[in-house]
Formats: structure tokens, C-alpha cells, sequence
């Protein structure tokens, strides 16, 4: 972005410095909050870039909504469960927590055949149950600080305490004492706000700058995410809640799809994440957001324009597939096209198959007539099976399928 942070401009040249603050903070397209950072007003500036790039994501969020439409119902699902489960590894590991593949599936196979509760709680049972419940798009408004510790508690609370329990929130909703930021050298970069007191009133300022419907969506959701990082309101567990609440506000307002790509698109610019929180939270950068702004403003673009990719490159191999099931052994009978149909979303789009138990519903027919079908698919050497949790999940192998169509 040809925006000059100011932090910089302070290095250059202090008069232009003080001179391009005073420009920016009082220009008509300045935006300013009920917030103080290092001491100086927070503001933005709504400039041309910035509102470019909201209108290519909203762009971009059409043709996803188009592409996502046209899947069929099997493969859709399919998709989001992989997408949400990528989420979770990826929000957990920006903050050092090793979770596993296998067993965010079975929490969510658990989720999905309504066992919850009948076991013990598993680990990630909360982060993963949340993201879960965004495809519903029931949305809990975030408007008071007891809404926010209400969803820490339902999000990581139960981890945060379990990897160590002096992270445990010791004051009234928050913390009572100071914590700082950390470098992997263990170099201070930044102090949350203290004491609880000032984590109340500016909380109270960022949740009421989130729900200003006057403002933009896209900057609400993205500035917000830079006060909740620089507030630090919990002693961990602020990365996944932050994270998490941009998934959520992202489902209510655009593809649901898209929420379950944040965390990676993060990851893979973590180094412009995290400098873009160090340029911001420098008192030299006297409050300007613009920087954090347009940086996670590009991520979420980011994020649309792959999502879109991969649903394009799905679909077009779904219809290739789809067209060759006939030459396929077994492939003119309807119910082993169906199985063969359902088999090949499931490769394409799924994380780990499809369950026997999904694919009785779906084909509306007896455990005994679904293997015989998936027996006589294996046979061919085109079955994948794969437990997750208390079931077994197929899906075909696409290679081998690649390698028998003409």
C-alpha cells in the first residue's frame, strides 16, 4: 500500500512526522475512535486502496456464494468440514498448541451424530463445537464484556487452564494482574492494558466501535481484532478468541465458507500479522490503525480469492468425474452410480470420507445393500476407509480413478 506508516516518518524526518499526523487525523476520510493507543487517539483513514480491496472481497464473496450454490449437497458439506477442521489446527498452532487432525474429526463426528455430552469431554471440545455452530449462523451478539468472557469460557477457557492453570482469569471477568507480549527470545513487544479496570472501559469503548452500523463492516471487524490484541484482556487464549470472532462476524455477513479460512491465510503471513501489531502499537505511530487496517483487510481478501480457486478447481474435477461414472464398472445401475457419485465428492472435498451411517441417509438403504456396494468398489481397488472416532469413513481413491476413466 503507497501509505507511509508514520512510525517510519518519524525516523525520516519529525517535522513531515508531526505535519502528515496532523493531515491524516483531520482529514474527512479519517474515521476516529473512542480509543487511546500509547496515548494518542486511534483513527484510520478510509482511503481509495482500502476501500478497493473491500470491494474486491465483497466481489470475490459473490462469485464464492455462486460457486458454493452450485455443489451438490454431499460435497458442500464435505468441504466445510474439512475447511473448519484446517481452522482449528491453524488458529491453535499461531499460538504454539499442537492439536491433531484426528482428533478434531472425532469431536466433530461427535458433534455430528449428536454424542455430546454422552462421554468426557475432550480436549478442543469448546473451539471446536463454536466454529461448528457457524454454519447455523446463529450469531451471539458481542455488546458487553460479560458477552465476551461468556464466549472465552465456551472458546479456549477449558484448554488456556489445562495447559497451565495460572492463566486461569483471576478477576472479576478478566485479569487482575499486568501480562506482557513476548518474542520467541522472550523480548517484550507490548503490555496488555491494566489494570482491570482500564480492560473494562476500553473493552466497553472497542465493543461499542464494533457495533457502530455506520461504519463499514469489513473495517469494524478488522479494527476490532487489533483492539482485542492490544486490550489483552485474558492471560491467554486472546490469538483463538480474536481469531475466532472475526470467523463469526465473517459468517454473518458473508460466504460461511469463508470463516473457516482465516486462521490459515494468518499462518501463512504470520510475519506481516505480527508487524503489522508491533508498527501500530509503537507510540511513534501515534494511534494511526491504517496500517493494521489495510493488513488484515488483504488477508481476508486473500482468503476470498483462494477459497474461490479451490472451489473452481473442485467443481471442474467434480464434473469430469461425475461425467465418467458410466464407464466405470457397475456404472450404468443407479444405485452403484449413486454410491460411486457420493464416493467421489467425498474424495474431492471431504477431510477423511463419508460415514456408512451418512451414506445410508443419503441413499435411503439397509448397511447390508451399502457394503455390498462398497465391497464390490473396494474390489475394483477404488476404496479409501478411514476410522474417525466410532466409525468407519470411505471416500474413492482418485488416482486410481484417474488412471481407469478414458
Amino acid at each position: 500500500m503507497d501509505y507511509t506508516e508514520l512510525l517510519k516518518l518519524y525516523y525520516i524526518d519529525k517535522s513531515l512526522h508531526q505535519a502528515e499526523y496532523e493531515r491524516r487525523l483531520n482529514a474527512p476520510d479519517t474515521v476516529k475512535l473512542r480509543f487511546r493507543v500509547k496515548g494518542n487517539q486511534a483513527f484510520f483513514v478510509q482511503n481509495a486502496e482500502i476501500s478497493g480491496i473491500v470491494h474486491q472481497i465483497l466481489r470475490t464473496d459473490k462469485s464464492i456464494s455462486l460457486l458454493s450454490s452450485k455443489l451438490p449437497e454431499v460435497a458442500h458439506d464435505q468441504f466445510r468440514k474439512r475447511c473448519l477442521i484446517d481452522e482449528i489446527i491453524l488458529t491453535n498452532k499461531i499460538e504454539g498448541v499442537y492439536s491433531t487432525r484426528r482428533e478434531i474429526a472425532s469431536i466433530l463426528a461427535d458433534l455430528e451424530s449428536a454424542v455430546k455430552g454422552r462421554t468426557a469431554r475432550k480436549r478442543f471440545q469448546g473451539l471446536v463445537n463454536q466454529y461448528f455452530m457457524l454454519k447455523s449462523k446463529k450469531h451471539k451478539p458481542l455488546t458487553s464484556c460479560e458477552d465476551l468472557r461468556r464466549l472465552y469460557d465456551e472458546l479456549v477457557s477449558a484448554e488456556v487452564i489445562e495447559e497451565n492453570p495460572d492463566n486461569a482469569p483471576d478477576g472479576r471477568l478478566f485479569r487482575k494482574d499486568s501480562v506482557s507480549v513476548h518474542t520467541i527470545t522472550e523480548r517484550e513487544i507490548h503490555r496488555g492494558s491494566y489494570p482491570e479496570s482500564a480492560i473494562y472501559s476500553e473493552l466497553e469503548a472497542a465493543l461499542e466501535f464494533l457495533n457502530n452500523e455506520n461504519i463499514e463492516f469489513l473495517y469494524r471487524v478488522s479494527v476490532f481484532h487489533y483492539l482485542l490484541g492490544y486490550i489483552h484482556p485474558f492471560y491467554d487464549g486472546n490469538g483463538r478468541l480474536g481469531r475466532f470472532i472475526i470467523s463469526d462476524l465473517l459468517s454473518q455477513e458473508l460466504s460461511p465458507l469463508l470463516s473457516y479460512r482465516i486462521s490459515g491465510t494468518i499462518m501463512e503471513n504470520i510475519s506481516s500479522y505480527y508487524n503489522a501489531f508491533k508498527t501500530c502499537n509503537d507510540k511513534h505511530n501515534l494511534g494511526d490503525l491504517t496500517p493494521f487496517l489495510a493488513m488484515l483487510l488483504n488477508m481476508i481478501k486473500t482468503a476470498c480469492l483462494h477459497l474461490e480457486e479451490s472451489l473452481h478447481n473442485g467443481s471442474t474435477r467434480l464434473t469430469r468425474y461425475e461425467e465418467g461414472i458410466k464407464s466405470l464398472p457397475g456404472g450404468l445401475g443407479d444405485r452403484t452410480a449413486g454410491v460411486y457419485h457420493i464416493l467421489i465428492q467425498a474424495g474431492l472435498f471431504s477431510e477423511s470420507g463419508i460415514s456408512t451411517r451418512e451414506l445410508e441417509a443419503l441413499l435411503n438403504n439397509s448397511y447390508t445393500t451399502i457394503k455390498k456396494e462398497l465391497d464390490f468398489i473396494n474390489g475394483l481397488g477404488l476404496l479409501i476407509r478411514n476410522k474417525v472416532g466410532r466409525e468407519f469413513h470411505y471416500s474413492i481413491d482418485l488416482e486410481r480413478l484417474d488412471s481407469m476413466l478414458p
